[in-house]
């Protein structure tokens, strides 16, 4: 059995139930230029209470598919997003 892959990343939506969008930031060597640049995927994470909102810094882990897209889970939320008025 292989290790499950585990990213922390942001919230950029919780407008779905129980799924999240998570933006993760990899970063990356330029293959010509050699540069490190930032490289973004996003992930469908199933989160079954509800309870990250969009800001919020999150731990994912890899999963069985739960459905077409989604195959992350929501681990724990590290951060919580807080608004300043």
């Amino acid at each position: 059995m292989g290790k499950r892959k585990g990213f922390n990343g942001t919230v950029t939506s919780d407008k779905m139930q129980k799924t999240i969008i998570v933006k993760v930031v990899n970063l990356v060597k330029h293959k010509k230029y050699g540069r490190i640049v930032r490289k973004y995927t996003s992930y469908k994470v199933h989160d079954e209470g509800n309870s990250a909102k969009k800001g919020d810094l999150v731990r994912i882990e890899e999963t069985r598919p739960l459905s077409k897209d989604k195959r992350f889970r929501l681990i724990e939320i590290l951060k919580k997003y807080v608004t300043v008025h």
